[in-house]
């Protein structure tokens, strides 16, 4: 099976983890899940993560061919459009993100947003191929952590963000608008079925005992070391323990942020007639408060 070369960006502002995906024969490459900055205590924007993975394709001579989200992120918002204005690469997201923009556009109050997906270049069906150089890439769907989560394929690695993260971390949450922890069960299971010696490319890496950032397995060690895969065996133990787990967290802080920004492919409210631009923020929107 064909290997790309991958280069992860990782960013201890959201723990999120970046890719650049290349094609050593033809140079060509993709950025996965890029990161735009924010700062929510003084509402400030910047384009540090971004612009990393646009100098490092520039310094190794790599040809930016797509820009690619797994999901509408919760935690942080998506530097998609950033990076398309910067270099004219196509943006893409699956299928499924125009329902996740219905879901939001009402949460919002939002009747003006497009909730067609035109908002990105190319929306990704199951199953979907595309190339990268001379790499063919392939489309999974994942649902669960969110309902328009995919992973994708390019040679012998896997991104999945969010739905396993590296072994000593286990799975990932499934109690957001449209999440479903049977889903997620179904999709780890879809990549469980993987050749073993697939690379698993995660979305976070949260740090377990304040240990290095780390962000590449394989499916055989998530088989085998996997914290919840290797505790919970059955679809009926698992989602009982998933389930029982969403109930005890927070909401990320920066869910009603970002959400605002990721279904509208990464754009940031247009300015005001003072030319500022404001997030909305809807009040009692979501459950899961912490008050201690």
């Amino acid at each position: 099976m064909t290997r790309p070369d991958i280069a992860a960006f990782f960013d201890p502002r959201t723990w999120s983890v970046q890719y650049v995906v290349s094609d050593p024969k033809t140079r060509a490459c993709a950025i996965v899940d890029p990161v735009l900055d924010f700062d929510e205590k003084s509402g400030a924007i910047a384009t540090a993560n971004a612009d990393r993975l646009l100098d490092f394709v520039r310094d190794q001579n790599l040809d930016l061919q797509w820009i690619l989200d797994t999901h509408p992120h919760a935690d942080h918002f998506s530097a998609a459009a950033y990076l398309k204005a910067e270099t004219g690469a196509p943006t893409a997201i699956g299928t499924q993100i125009v329902k996740v923009q219905k879901l939001w556009a009402d949460i919002y109050n939002w009747p003006s947003l497009k909730t067609d997906g035109s908002q990105w270049d190319r929306l990704f069906d199951r199953g979907d191929t595309f190339r990268i150089g001379s790499l063919e890439a392939g489309v999974m769907f994942s649902p669960g952590h969110t309902l328009a989560s995919i992973t994708y394929l390019v040679g012998d690695a896997a991104f999945v963000h969010d739905t396993v993260f590296m072994p000593d971390s286990g799975t990932a949450r499934t109690d957001f608008p449209s999440g479903s922890a049977n889903a997620l069960w179904s999709s780890i299971r879809d990549i469980m079925a993987l050749p073993d010696d697939t690379r698993i490319l995660v979305g976070h890496d949260y740090q377990p005992g304040g240990r290095e950032p780390r962000w590449e397995s394989t499916v055989a060690l998530q088989k085998a070391d996997n914290i919840h895969l290797t505790r919970y065996a059955c679809e009926n133990e698992f989602v009982a323990f998933r389930e029982g787990r969403d109930r005890t967290l927070p909401m990320p802080k920066l869910i009603l942020h970002a959400l605002q920004v990721n279904i509208n492919g990464g754009r940031l409210p247009e300015p005001e007639d003072n030319g500022r631009r404001y997030l909305k923020f809807p009040i009692d929107a979501l459950r899961g408060a912490a008050w201690s």
